[in-house]
C-alpha cells in the first residue's frame, strides 16, 4: 500500500520566514511516513531547487506574478482535488478557495483588502492556522500552530579575543523591522560604552520600498566606520560573528524566528515588545524594550552588554526552546493537529499520490 500524501502550496519563490516553515512542516510530515509534494512558482526557482536537495517531490508552477501563480495552482487544484492541501500564506488560501480538503496557513496579519480575501479565502478549510496566540487574538476562529526552527547546535559564547564588540542585527533592512530605530541607539551605545563596538548589519531590503533605504541611510550616517554590512548571509554565519543580537521590530510581529533560533543557539539578544516577541521569549526574558523608542533600546543593549559572559538566561532560553521551539516538538504539534482533523473531520486523508 503506497503511503499517504500531503500537498503544501507557497506562492513565495524565494526562501523567506514562511517557506522556511513550509519546509519544516513538510520534514515533520516527512517523519510521520508521510510523503510531501511541494508546489511553488517557478520565478524565482530558490524554493523548488531547496525542497529538492532535500528529497521532495516538487510540482513546479510556471509563473513570474502573482495572478499567473494564483491560475497555475488552480488549475492544478482542479486536476486533483481529492489530495490534502496545506495552504502555506494567504495566496494559495484564496487561489484554492473551496476546493478539496485544505489547511490555511497565515503567517501575517491580512490588512486591508487582504482581510476579506482571508475571510474568503478560508471558506470550507478544515482549519485556518495562525503562528501564536498574539495573532489568534487579533483573527478569531483561528488555531495556533507555533512555529519552530531547523535543529541549531547550542554554542557557548566565549569573550572576543580582540577588536570591538559586535552588536548584530539579521533580516530584511526596513523600517517595520526597526533597523532605524536600531541605528538610533547605536549612536547612544557607541557612545556611552566602556568597550569599543561596532554595528555588524546581516540582510537587504526585501520587500520594502525606498523610503526604507532612504530613512535607513540617514539613520546610519553617524555610525559611519562602525558598521559593518554582510549582505545575506547564513544564520549559523551571522551568529557566530557578532556578540549579542538585537531584534527591534516596530510592526507587529505574527510569530519572531529569528529570535527562537538565538535562543537556540545561545546568543544573547535584546527585542522589542512587538506582537508575539515576548511570547516566543517567554515573560521573564529580561532584555526587552519598548517598540520604536530608540533611547530605551540602547539602555537595554548597554544592560545586556554589562552582563555578557553570565549565561544563565541563554541556557534558560535554550531549554525554551527544546521544550517548545525545536524540531521535535514542532514535529509534535502537526501529528496533533492531523489526529485531530482525522478525528472531527473524515474527508481529510492523506491517500491520493495523483499530485504528481
Amino acid at each position: 500500500m503506497s503511503a499517504p500524501t500531503i500537498a503544501i502550496a507557497t506562492n513565495n519563490g524565494d526562501v523567506g520566514g514562511g517557506e522556511v516553515m513550509l519546509l519544516n512542516i513538510a520534514t515533520a510530515l516527512r517523519s510521520m511516513d508521510i510523503d510531501v509534494t511541494v508546489l511553488a512558482p517557478t520565478t524565482p526557482g530558490e524554493l523548488l531547487e531547496e525542497a529538492r536537495s532535500r528529497g521532495f517531490d516538487i510540482v513546479p508552477l510556471k509563473a513570474s506574478n502573482r495572478p499567473g501563480y494564483m491560475r497555475a495552482l488552480a488549475s492544478w487544484r482542479l486536476r486533483n482535488r481529492s489530495l490534502p492541501l496545506w495552504c502555506n500564506g494567504l495566496v494559495p488560501t484564496v487561489a484554492t478557495t473551496g476546493m478539496g480538503p485544505r489547511i490555511a496557513h497565515l503567517h501575517i496579519f491580512p490588512t486591508g483588502l487582504n482581510a476579506l480575501a482571508a475571510r474568503i479565502g478560508r471558506l470550507g478549510a478544515r482549519t485556518v492556522l495562525v503562528p501564536s496566540h498574539f495573532m489568534a487574538s487579533r483573527i478569531p476562529g483561528t488555531c495556533v500552530l507555533e512555529n519552530w526552527t531547523e535543529d541549531i547546535t547550542f554554542r557557548p559564547r566565549e569573550p572576543r579575543p580582540e577588536g570591538p564588540l559586535r552588536v548584530g542585527f539579521l533580516g530584511r533592512l526596513t523600517k517595520g523591522k526597526g533597523v532605524h530605530v536600531l541605528a538610533r541607539a547605536m549612536t547612544e551605545v557607541i557612545a556611552r560604552s566602556e568597550h569599543e563596538v561596532s554595528l555588524v548589519l546581516a540582510g537587504e531590503n526585501r520587500f520594502g520600498d525606498p523610503s526604507d533605504d532612504r530613512e535607513i541611510h540617514a539613520a546610519l550616517e553617524p555610525l559611519a566606520g562602525n558598521v559593518d554590512r554582510m549582505g545575506w548571509v547564513s544564520r549559523d554565519g551571522f551568529f557566530d560573528q557578532v556578540d549579542l543580537a538585537v531584534f527591534p521590530s516596530v510592526a507587529e510581529e505574527s510569530f519572531g524566528l529569528v529570535a527562537a533560533e538565538a535562543m537556540a543557539r545561545g546568543v544573547p539578544f535584546v527585542i522589542s515588545d512587538a506582537g508575539a516577541l515576548r511570547e516566543v521569549t517567554g515573560p521573564n526574558y529580561p532584555w526587552v524594550a519598548p517598540r520604536g523608542d530608540a533611547a530605551a533600546l540602547a539602555e537595554t543593549i548597554l544592560a545586556l552588554i554589562g552582563e555578557l559572559g553570565e549565561d544563565r538566561v541563554q541556557h534558560d532560553a535554550r531549554w525554551r526552546w527544546e521544550e517548545r521551539f525545536s524540531p521535535v516538538a514542532g514535529a509534535g504539534r502537526v501529528a496533533e493537529l492531523l489526529l485531530g482533523l482525522g478525528q472531527a473531520e473524515g474527508t481529510w486523508k492523506a491517500g491520493d499520490r495523483s499530485g504528481r
